[in-house]
């Protein structure tokens, strides 16, 4: 029997059927741990005796990959695989198998709820009220702003259509899509420096960069509409996080709703923390039922396919 090794605490955490794809094929599935990530040392001890890997947001290194000579795949449950050395596991001719658009719904559902909150101070005033005060925050209608979306893949193309929905004008800028397939539905194509001077709100969908270059660096944020907004549910390393925290404070910016981080957990001293106007969530915008259990069955039969010696169905460049 197969043994996969499962690091990603989330993996059929609302569905069994994904645990039970891997236990009809005998892949033999073993949760490192229920609470949480599984620690880097820990994983490189653990990692020998596997056969399999799905992993959550890990750091998957050349290291990691080199002290598992039985590896045969390894499984990203979710879609970015920016956290895996894909290059050390394609020298090694293991393949890297992801979930592509499994959670692109809910992602989509929960930036736009990020907007709402940013704009209308929602959960400022749960605060307030839940610590015994009544205010009365005003925020900005959405109907009638631009909103400009960064990466037009599954998930910018469902917030684009959202914004549509609730009367806005959106701008988009992706490089790697036509621009009559982005006029096609209802968007204005642009450069992001154009994009970022042009928008009431802005929201990143896209990868982070391979080498830890922030999209938006000081100066791209500095650039942004005074009293903008800015919304990021895809990867931290997309944004200078400390830039953003002095704009919050300087007043340049209106607010910043943020679910994704450099370093996460959010380190105790992070400035974002104490920054005015800053919505933190803690990477949850997959987090739906549909959503967990559709990304565990494409990994889980992925894995199962490969350990077959067939070739998997989503499997990264």
């Amino acid at each position: 029997m197969a043994t996969t090794l499962i690091t990603s605490p989330t993996f059929a955490r609302h569905s069994r059927d994904p645990w039970d794809v891997l236990v009809r094929a005998g892949a033999g599935p073993e949760r490192a741990r229920e609470d949480g990530a599984l620690p880097y040392g820990e994983l490189l001890r653990r990692v020998g005796g596997a056969d399999a890997l799905i992993v959550g947001m890990e750091q998957i290194t050349a290291e990691i990959v080199e002290a598992a000579p039985r590896l045969r795949v390894i499984a990203k449950h979710g879609v970015g695989v920016d956290t895996i050395d894909t290059a050390a596991a394609r020298a090694r001719g293991i393949p890297v198998v992801y979930a592509p658009g499994s959670n692109s719904r809910a992602v989509a559902e929960f930036t736009f709820g990020l907007i709402l909150d940013a704009a209308r101070q929602l959960t400022g005033s749960h605060t307030a009220v839940a610590e015994g005060g009544w205010p009365k925050p005003f925020g900005p209608e959405l109907h009638g702003r631009t909103l400009g979306v960064v990466g037009f893949g599954r998930i910018g193309r469902l917030v684009t259509g959202y914004g549509l929905a609730f009367g806005m004008r959106p701008l988009v800028h992706d490089p790697h899509v036509p621009d009559h397939d982005i006029t096609a539905a209802g968007a204005e194509p642009l450069t992001l420096d154009g994009l970022l001077t042009r928008s009431d709100v802005v929201t990143l969908h896209l990868p982070a960069d391979p080498y830890g270059r922030p999209l938006l660096d000081r100066a791209r944020l500095a650039s942004m509409r005074p009293y903008a907004m800015l919304v990021n549910a895809a990867r931290g390393g997309l944004v200078d996080e400390t830039a953003l925290a002095e704009l919050l404070h300087a007043g340049h910016l209106g607010a910043a709703a943020l679910d994704a981080f450099s370093t996460e957990p959010l380190p105790a001293a992070h400035p974002l923390r104490t920054a005015p106007r800053a919505l933190l969530t803690s990477h949850i915008a997959a987090c739906t039922p549909e959503a967990n259990r559709a990304m565990g069955l494409m990994v889980a039969e992925d894995v199962t396919r490969v350990l077959a010696g067939r070739e998997p169905l989503h499997q990264t460049g």
